[in-house]
C-alpha cells in the first residue's frame, strides 16, 4: 500500500487525481495527521510539497524518509519533499535569486523512471544546492543542479518539480508506482 502525504500543497488534489487515474492502490494523510507507528503498514511513500514551513511537519517527513531507507522502501519527495529527502540525509537548500514557476524542459540521464528530455512544471523560491554523495543526480537544468535525483541502490527518488502538473511528470508517478 502507498502512502501519500500531504504536506499542504496547492497541488495535492492534482496528485490524488493522478493516484486515482493510475488507479494505485493509495491512502492519503496530511503530516500531522500521520504517526510513524503506522509506517509499517506502508509499502511506498510519496512526499507531496508544502505552502508553508513547519518543525512538526518536518520532523514526520525525516522519519518518514529514515524508514523508507532503512526498510528499502519505495520513496518519491515532490519540491518541498525531495528539498526534505535532501536535508534528512546530508544535503543543503538554498534561496533562488527568483521564483520558478510554470513548465520548464530538463533533460535526464540514466533515469529509471523517464528518459530524455521531459517537460516538467515547477512552482518553489529555494532549491536543492548540495545532496550527500550517496545520491546520483538524474536530471538538471541551468537554475537547479538537482531537478531530478536518486539514492544509489535504492527507489528513493526527490523531484525539484511537481510531476503531478505535466504529462511527462505523470510518467513518472506512473513508472514510479509500478515498482
Amino acid at each position: 500500500m502507498l502512502l501519500v502525504v500531504d504536506n499542504g500543497s496547492v497541488y495535492t488534489s492534482s496528485l490524488l487525481k493522478c493516484m486515482n487515474e493510475l488507479n494505485a492502490n493509495y491512502e492519503h494523510c496530511t503530516a500531522s495527521e500521520l504517526d510513524e507507528s503506522s509506517f509499517d503498514k506502508f509499502s511506498t511513500f510519496i512526499l507531496s510539497g508544502r505552502r508553508k514551513n513547519d518543525s512538526r511537519m518536518n520532523a514526520i517527513n525525516s522519519k518518514t524518509i529514515k524508514h523508507a531507507v532503512q526498510n528499502k522502501k519505495p520513496l518519491l519527495g515532490i519540491c518541498y519533499g525531495a528539498e526534505i529527502l535532501a536535508l534528512t540525509l546530508g544535503g543543503t537548500l538554498q534561496k533562488m535569486p527568483s521564483s520558478r514557476q510554470g513548465i520548464y524542459e530538463i533533460e535526464t540521464k540514466d533515469n529509471p523512471l523517464v528518459k530524455g528530455k521531459i517537460q516538467v512544471f515547477e512552482s518553489h523560491s529555494y532549491m536543492i544546492s548540495k545532496i550527500d554523495s550517496s545520491f546520483r543526480t538524474l536530471a538538471s537544468s541551468s537554475q537547479c543542479k538537482f531537478e531530478f535525483f536518486c539514492l544509489e541502490s535504492q527507489n528513493i527518488f526527490g523531484t525539484q518539480f511537481h510531476p503531478e502538473m505535466s504529462q511527462d511528470g505523470k510518467t513518472i508517478l506512473k513508472n514510479f508506482i509500478s515498482i
